[in-house]
């Protein structure tokens, strides 16, 4: 099974000739993978060209001045997250890359600022590079329209009003990042990834990648297949927001990265998360619940979903330092030549521990008690 590749050409505007047919292909994209490329997508090539090329400048600066603008100076996550900083797979080594976070500067006075909410507030930019702020400015702008469309053609998919999602997509939540990932050690065991396995939490993703690829799926089947860069084309994903705003309908597959194929090279990617407003409400849409029964989530904003997925995260995450602690203890323990410790029920094995690792970190679609995720929302919006 590949990724589909879905020509946006005709349907960028309301009523375009071709408006009926993408959004046929948009569906059976989201009804599978949850993945598709999209050509003709109404962003100029010179304008991801430059981005990249931007890229490259920030990730080229002295590590201390990456260090004076590091993510743990930014309350919203804005700034340089260095080499193997980020975990997405708890259950494997922490991640091959390095990365440069910022999004839309809103003003301090702006009430969602005023009241700390992810996302909304202050980016950090290096005094260096002075055209970075305009650039990346000029590329979250042009994201978001494209961004705001896919959601309009999501909406005529699930033969909602082509502006159903409009309201909620009105001062959105928005990140743009740009990774480097080095080249994949030679001596890499299987645990070693650019980017663990993973989905991401929110309604959309558009990802820019250079031309050495990386990128790897996971199909419905559970098989990994590859997403290679695709020249004028954008990889669009689904996130953890879809499913549930569609109750499960839509998929959102997890994804991971190797830098395998670069020649010792380093890759780049640009991927641009688009969420909804932080509060807008997340349910179950119309005409995707049947008669008589329950919606699997229930309603949450926006915001509180994003704190439930994070709070998932660092629970995955402790549970993995606790198994990385526990398999040192064993190695420790074969090399002393005690015998192997012994399941005695109170520690998953691997392979159960990463299972149930992946189904916490990207699978949430498992949960189907309302009323579980209800009080989830509730009792993490009183914390």
């Amino acid at each position: 099974m590949g990724i589909p590749v879905i020509d946006l050409q005709g349907a960028l505007a309301p009523g375009g000739p071709r408006v009926p047919e993408v959004v046929r292909q948009l569906r059976e994209a989201a009804m599978a993978s949850g993945f598709f490329y999209v050509r003709h997508h109404g962003v100029d090539r010179w304008m991801v060209q430059r981005q990249f090329a931007l890229a490259r400048e920030l990730l080229e600066l002295p590590a201390e001045r990456r260090a004076a603008l590091s993510i743990r100076h930014s309350p919203i996550m804005r700034g340089f997250e260095a080499l193997g900083e980020q975990t997405l797979d708890a259950a494997m080594k922490p991640d091959l890359k390095e990365s440069f976070y910022c999004g839309m500067d809103w003003p301090a006075e702006h009430p969602f600022v005023q009241a700390g909410y992810q996302t909304y507030g202050p980016s950090q930019w290096p005094e260096e590079l002075p055209q970075a702020k305009g650039l990346c400015e000029a590329y979250i702008a042009a994201m978001n329209r494209l961004s705001e469309r896919i959601m309009q053609l999501m909406a005529l998919s699930l033969d909602l009003p082509e502006a159903y999602f409009d309201t909620a997509c009105r001062e959105p939540m928005v990140t743009l990042r740009m990774i480097r990932y080095p080249a994949h050690p030679a001596e890499a065991d299987e645990r070693t990834f650019g980017a663990g396995a993973h989905t991401d939490w929110g309604a959309i993703t558009i990802l820019a990648q250079d031309h050495h690829g990386g990128l790897e799926v996971q199909t419905p089947g559970g098989d990994w297949v590859e997403a290679p860069p695709m020249e004028d084309a954008f990889v669009v994903n689904l996130g953890d927001m879809i499913p549930r705003w569609t109750n499960g309908r839509y998929h959102s597959n997890p994804h991971r990265v190797r830098n395998r194929h670069s020649g010792g090279a380093p890759r780049f990617s640009i991927p641009f998360f688009f969420e909804p407003n932080y509060l807008a409400r997340i349910e179950a849409v119309p005409g995707t619940v049947a008669p008589g029964e329950r919606p699997r989530w229930a309603p949450c904003t926006a915001g509180e979903h994003l704190r439930e997925m994070i709070a998932l995260i660092k629970r995955a995450q402790q549970r993995g330092l606790e198994q990385h602690a526990h398999d040192r203890r064993e190695r420790h323990r074969q090399h002393d030549g005690e015998p192997e410790g012994i399941d005695d029920g109170r520690k998953p094995g691997r392979k159960e521990r990463a299972h149930h690792v992946q189904r916490t970190v990207g699978e949430i679609d498992h949960v189907h008690d309302a009323e579980h995720q209800r009080q989830s929302c509730r009792e993490q919006e009183q914390h």
